[in-house]
């Protein structure tokens, strides 16, 4: 499964076996009736042992060290994976890694309302409603591109820099937005480390924070699903259609957290629902018992809430938002 260091869950190495065998098993060798107990061994007679036994302990190790090095893979290094085994425990999927991230949120008076799990609304706002109808998108330019500047706070290290500039970068590849660092620009995204990860919806104006906790909100998905709302987007489990797609089991919601699964009346820009938008959070989200809170329906087998890019439905709305001709499929 997916952590947020990598894919392992527990550390898999040679000294980790050798503590092991040592403790818990012996082996025969050649000589019946000879035992070998490992509470006897060392790094070194392992690996001299003159004997089936040395040679399988030794393929072993070196089995258990291969596991290690494969299993430490950073999780923004897999994210372009398209044929991963998630377990369906959900420990890790994006929505979960924004849950963990966020729940020391409200301590700092100077921090703003935050909605939905990561939305971020002006102090004495009863909600997060969709506000592209109401002048709050980025402006176009005459090239037909939306330039949004941003500025990346030095609090981050150069490797979190890198991801947080890949995921920028990446949206132009598919869209007619173009990140690009403030200079004299009025408006701008504010990209810092503050208690967790969360967006404004849209352009605010001013100096807009982004937060990117550098404890678990510097991944690849993480940074476009918040860069996503700040274009003007809420979640997909929102979505004004979203009671013919999922089922919303309120009996097992954290008490308090209700709000964060409200419908709200969305543009969907003629786009279905997305199981697998990197907008849409996981089955177990805010759960208070470890069950499903979302439900996806009519089958209910259906993965949802896995993501970790942008999904070709999260590139179309985004098109067709700012009608980026060029870059919109034909039907």
């Amino acid at each position: 499964m997916f952590t947020a260091k990598g894919l392992a869950t527990k550390s898999c190495n040679f000294s980790t076996l050798l503590f092991f065998v040592r403790n818990s098993v012996s082996v025969s060798l050649y000589k019946p009736g000879a035992a070998l107990h490992f509470r006897d061994l060392d790094a070194h007679s392992l690996f001299t042992m003159p004997s089936a036994a040395g040679v399988t302990l030794l393929f072993a190790a070196l089995v258990v060290v291969n596991c290690y090095v494969i299993r430490q893979v950073p999780y923004e290094e897999i994210r372009h994976a398209k044929h991963v085994n998630i377990s369906e425990d959900d420990e890790f999927t994006l929505s979960t890694l924004i849950e963990k991230a966020n729940k020391n949120l409200g301590n700092d008076l100077d921090e703003p309302i935050v909605k939905f799990g990561d939305i971020a609304t002006p102090t004495g706002l009863q909600n997060a409603d969709p506000c592209t109808s109401r002048g709050c998108k980025w402006q176009k330019n005459s090239d037909g591109n939306v330039y949004i500047p941003y500025v990346i706070s030095n609090q981050y290290s150069s490797r979190e820099r890198a991801i947080i500039q890949q995921a920028l970068q990446s949206f132009s590849a598919s869209t007619c937005i173009r990140f690009r660092q403030q200079s004299r620009d009025r408006d701008y995204l504010n990209i810092r480390s503050l208690s967790g990860c969360y967006s404004f919806i849209g352009r605010r104006g001013g100096s807009q924070d982004v937060s990117l906790s550098r404890s678990g909100c510097v991944y690849f998905g993480i940074v476009q699903h918040e860069l996503i709302h700040a274009l003007g987007f809420h979640h997909e489990q929102n979505r004004s259609d979203r009671d013919q797609h999922v089922r919303i089991l309120y009996q097992n919601i954290l008490r308090g957290q209700e709000h964060n699964f409200r419908r709200i009346q969305t543009n969907n820009l003629g786009t279905p629902y997305d199981y697998n938008s990197v907008m849409q959070y996981g089955k177990f989200a805010f759960s208070s018992n470890g069950q499903e809170t979302i439900r996806p329906i009519p089958n209910s087998n259906v993965s949802i809430g896995r993501a970790t890019q942008m999904s070709q439905n999260d590139i179309n709305r985004i098109n067709g938002l700012y009608q980026c001709k060029r870059y919109m499929k034909k039907p």
